[in-house]
């Protein structure tokens, strides 16, 4: 190595000085501190994590931030779609924070590729793809401030971040195309699958609810006492622990000076800081009625649908009463008992054909027959208002009682306080006292325990829960006013004594047997089944009830029996005849005798072959592309180029860890 430095080669000194360049680069980023670190950012709590490429390079990259409120928001979308309690938002956030980083990584590796969507992409996309419909109806833009409302009201985007985030997807789709575009599904794969999806199936069926199994058990005392012997263990906490409390509740009217007032001036204060609120849009009262048909509805069924709604027009014109016509004629199911009245209607509220009729034509007018999606309308305008702010006055009785809750709430808070400060130096008895509120001692109380007195009294035991012997006295909401209180005694948890338990120790001892005895019934039953080649003879032997299914899929559900894609899906491979033996599906126990099967032809096959070839590729393409997205996650946090906040790190599951 030293001959060839030595020797007067330009290639060679340049190769070495940037080797030698490189090194010292290398030394600044991992020995001077703070040299390409974004702890900072991670720290301030407006970054939920930072993603980098993996490696030297990425070092020198500028890290993609992702928002703590971006994924609080997703978050709160995910919740509110899968209707999920608002407990499970702590569970959420951290899929939601998971999905977005995984996102950002995926970007990264779609730039890397040369995967990058233009203007001219994007705008191709909003004309062409699933959104033309609204931004270029019948091939014409709607302009740009249409545009703008419409990512607003949808989305809620300006329009930079919406087409930004359209961008975002169309490179992580392309970079899912790449990855799985050599994902094949075979012929012999397809025609299994749509003979597997397609086949039906009727049966006769016993079932058994375990419910039933477990009320027809039956023990002694004695024998639930050796069962509650036995199981010390699981009844060592079984009452759980309780705790007693103090307290002096107060609402508004016991305030000093009595319920806060509201004064004009705060009133007109409020009403301009909330304006908007106020601001009536433009708005028109209508009656209508229709006379439904589809849209592809063959001309004759749409010919005489138009013809009825002309004739009721002609009874209208000739004096006839528009309410009484629609009551017996309108096919509108919400608004027919009323006349056809549909109340107050802004801009939007309807389909495009009725919304433009119905702020065009004068009040008092009836429309001509007119054509919508839902089939031929008659509208008839009763009243309108153009756009305007509704006066402080029309408002005023609606703002006062606001003010009034605002202000109590803050006195109230600040009362109580005084009353809590008061009460660490002179105990919560003598306090209480000075200010003609009654002490109140409650009974030992567990968490979803309820304080006599008390509106809601979660707060209260939440705290009381929480505190230790001793604690000084605290304040808390009761939903219609304060309390002050604190901690007086705790009973641990423990075993109860079996005479206090037994009916308990009944539910258990019964949970316990019944699985073992539903799965002794239904053997029977199936045996008996089998031997007699019968199902009905051996249910009516055993003094059970036979029931007969539809023909059904794999999709469908049948009542005691469930979904057929879980343990009773048996019957797909059965054959014409045969009796199953005993199936558990949780709640039931199930015997059943194949009464018939229908499988597809070949012909069927052939006609659902595309569409079935392209379920599968999707089914495949999915999950290798899940795969796919979750190894390059691990890959980059084990590299260190996915930095989390502390935030994130300490998203509780409540599922636990």
């Amino acid at each position: 190595m030293i001959r060839i430095l030595q020797k007067n080669n330009r290639i060679t000194k340049i190769l070495f000085s940037v080797i030698i360049g490189a090194a010292i680069v290398s030394m600044c980023v991992y020995l001077i501190p703070g040299l390409m670190d974004n702890s900072s950012a991670l720290n301030s709590g407006d970054v939920y994590a930072t993603v980098q490429s993996p490696g030297l390079l990425g070092r020198f990259e500028t890290p993609t931030s992702v928002k703590t409120a971006e994924v609080g928001q997703l978050a709160q979308r995910m919740l509110k779609q899968q209707r999920l309690p608002d407990f499970l938002l702590s569970y959420m956030l951290t899929r939601a924070g998971q999905m977005l980083v995984q996102q950002q990584v995926l970007v990264r590796e779609a730039d890397k590729l040369g995967l990058q969507v233009s203007n001219d992409d994007l705008a191709h996309e909003l004309q062409h793809g699933p959104l033309s419909q609204y931004l270029f109806p019948k091939g014409q833009y709607i302009g740009d401030d249409a545009y703008m409302n419409f990512v607003q009201e949808n989305f809620n985007l300006s329009r930079s971040e919406f087409e930004s985030r359209i961008k975002l997807e169309m490179e992580i789709t392309r970079l899912e195309n790449l990855v799985t575009g050599g994902v094949t599904v075979g012929d012999a794969e397809v025609r299994s699958e749509y003979r597997k999806q397609s086949t039906k199936v009727k049966f006769s069926y016993v079932s058994i609810a375990s419910d039933d199994v477990s009320k027809g058990i039956t023990a002694t005392d004695a024998e639930l006492e050796a069962f509650f012997n036995q199981n010390k263990a699981r009844y060592a906490s079984a009452v759980p622990e309780a705790r007693k409390l103090e307290y002096a509740a107060f609402d508004a009217s016991s305030l000093p000076g009595g319920r806060p007032k509201v004064g004009a001036d705060e009133v007109q204060q409020y009403y301009s800081a909330h304006a908007e609120q106020y601001q009536v849009k433009d708005r028109v009262r209508v009656r209508h009625i229709l006379v439904a048909v589809k849209n592809d509805a063959d001309a004759a069924t749409d010919t005489a649908a138009k013809q009825k709604a002309e004739g009721l027009l002609k009874q209208i014109k000739a004096g006839g009463d528009f309410a009484d016509l629609a009551k017996k004629n309108s096919d509108d199911p919400g608004s027919k008992v009323q006349g056809g009245e549909l109340g107050w209607l802004e801009h939007g509220t309807t389909v495009p054909e009725f919304d433009k009729t119905a702020f065009s034509l004068p009040v008092g007018q009836t429309s001509s027959v007119i054509k919508t999606e839902f089939g031929y309308h008659i509208l008839q305008v009763e009243e309108k208002q153009t756009a305007h702010a509704r006066p402080l006055a029309e408002v005023k009785d609606e703002i006062v009682p606001i003010l009034e809750q605002k202000k109590a709430g803050e006195a109230e808070s600040q009362y109580a306080g005084t009353l809590a400060a008061e009460a660490k130096k002179n105990g919560l008895e003598k306090t209480a006292a000075a200010h003609g509120l009654r002490v109140v001692t409650t009974d030992y109380l567990g968490h979803d325990g309820m304080v006599p007195g008390v509106a809601d009294s979660s707060g209260m035991l939440t705290a009381v829960f929480a505190a230790k012997p001793g604690d000084a006295p605290q304040q808390a909401s009761t939903g219609d006013g304060y309390a002050i209180f604190q901690l007086v005694d705790i009973r641990a948890a423990h075993a109860p004594e079996f005479a206090a338990w037994k009916s308990h120790v009944l539910d258990d001892y019964r949970q316990e047997k019944t699985p073992q005895l539903l799965a002794t019934k239904l053997n029977q039953l199936a045996d008996r089944a089998t031997a007699l080649k019968d199902l009905g003879k051996a249910a009516k032997e055993m003094k059970l009830e036979l029931k007969t299914s539809d023909m059904v899929g794999r999709d469908g559900q049948v009542p005691g029996v469930g979904a057929m894609s879980g343990q009773v899906s048996v019957a797909f491979d059965m054959k014409k005849g045969d009796i199953s033996k005993g199936i558990n599906t949780g709640q039931n126990g199930v015997v059943l005798a194949i009464v018939d099967k229908q499988e597809p032809t070949d012909a069927d096959v052939t006609a659902n072959f595309d569409k079935t070839r392209e379920q599968i590729l999707g089914q495949k393409r999915d999950e290798m592309f899940g795969v796919y997205a979750g190894s390059l996650l691990e890959k980059y946090e084990k590299a260190g180029a996915v930095k989390y906040s502390k935030r994130a790190k300490q998203t509780p599951s409540p599922f636990g860890s």
